[in-house]
């Protein structure tokens, strides 16, 4: 053979070897999950996604600018300010969430009331620790709360008392959890799952090829298992949202007071519904109505899912006549993302 052309066919088969090898690479690269996680809203969070490049440094910049609008916690975030009656524009997240409440509350009948602090924090739940109040208390403290005191004119929010303050936890969370998923879908990425203190953001599929799988939690009661998974749902797509009365209490000369305070009446919730399980097509929506119907108990919560379309619930709550036993309620959409036992 000459040794030209034999140098020549050497090099073609390198060159092939090569282009296999950085083929095989890049199909490697393109096929890896990335696993990012840290702190932000007083909370952690954790988001794996399909990715040949990391996107840790973007979804921490993002999250820190929607912490900048948002967040309690943030002594200079728009919400913190809008708190203390600063003049302070909006930005689109916050118009975002304030209209959503406005909507969740009017169809909760106020269940769901982002001005509820001041009474979580006088029944000791909330940022500061309070005493039980009395009903008089109580009363006064009903006065600054209600989405109606609100409203939005243009990018500035108007009061109708100014010691009205807003507080989006029951749902800020998981519209970050629908901003980072929109993110990582702008970016081309069709299978991710984001959670941000435990709610959950899903799209496509998890690293072995199936459905994204998130457990719910049996709730804790008196002489029950801690720690015990209730249920797995397989999940493609939407937000998953979860609300529990059974981790938060206090005892108080042996009763039992939930931290799920209702606004309408200023007092804790008294009724069998342990937990709140809710899937709908984005998470925001999941987390606020998780919220509301813990706050509405069983049967009301039941009546209005019903009403909703596009949203699916599973109920945990504690039998009348058994109360060591939990039982379970689930809507037929609900089943359908169940993993079968």
């Amino acid at each position: 053979m000459d040794k030209r052309y034999a140098r020549s066919w050497a090099a073609v088969v390198l060159f092939l070897a090569v282009f296999l090898v950085a083929n095989a690479m890049r199909r490697c690269e393109k096929n890896t999950y990335r696993y990012d996680e840290g702190l932000i809203f007083g909370t952690f969070y954790h988001i794996t996604y399909k990715s040949s490049e990391s996107l840790a440094e973007e979804i921490k910049q993002q999250l820190l600018r929607f912490d900048a609008s948002l967040s309690p916690f943030n002594d200079t975030s728009i919400i913190s300010r809008v708190n203390r009656g600063e003049p302070v524009e909006t930005d689109a997240w916050f118009d975002h969430v304030f209209t959503a409440s406005q909507e969740v509350h009017r169809r909760t009948g106020g269940a769901f009331d982002p001005t509820v602090s001041p009474l979580v924090n006088a029944w000791g739940f909330g940022f500061k620790q309070g005493f039980f109040p009395d009903s008089t208390q109580v009363d006064s403290l009903l006065a600054l709360v209600s989405m109606d005191k609100l409203s939005l004119d243009g990018r500035r929010v108007v009061k109708n008392d100014s010691r009205v303050s807003l507080n989006f936890s029951a749902i800020a969370k998981g519209y970050a959890c629908d901003v980072i998923g929109r993110l990582l879908a702008d970016r081309g990425i069709g299978d991710y799952m984001v959670e941000i203190g435990g709610e959950v953001a899903v799209s496509g599929r998890n690293p072995e090829g199936n459905a994204w799988r998130v457990g719910v939690n049996r709730p804790t009661i008196e002489g029950g298992e801690a720690g015990t998974i209730e249920e797995v749902l397989q999940l493609t797509e939407g937000g998953l949202a979860t609300s529990g009365n059974y981790r938060n209490y206090r005892v108080v000369d042996g009763k039992r007071i939930a931290h799920t305070i209702d606004p309408v009446t200023g007092y804790p919730v008294q009724h069998s519904l342990l937990s709140a399980t809710v899937w709908a097509p984005d998470c925001m929506t999941a987390d606020a109505y998780a919220t509301a119907f813990m706050v509405m108990g069983l049967e009301r919560s039941r009546a209005l899912v019903d009403s909703l379309p596009g949203i699916e619930a599973l109920f945990l709550y504690q039998n009348a006549t058994d109360t060591a036993r939990i039982d379970c309620w689930v809507t037929p959409g609900m089943q359908k993302l169940m993993l079968k036992k």
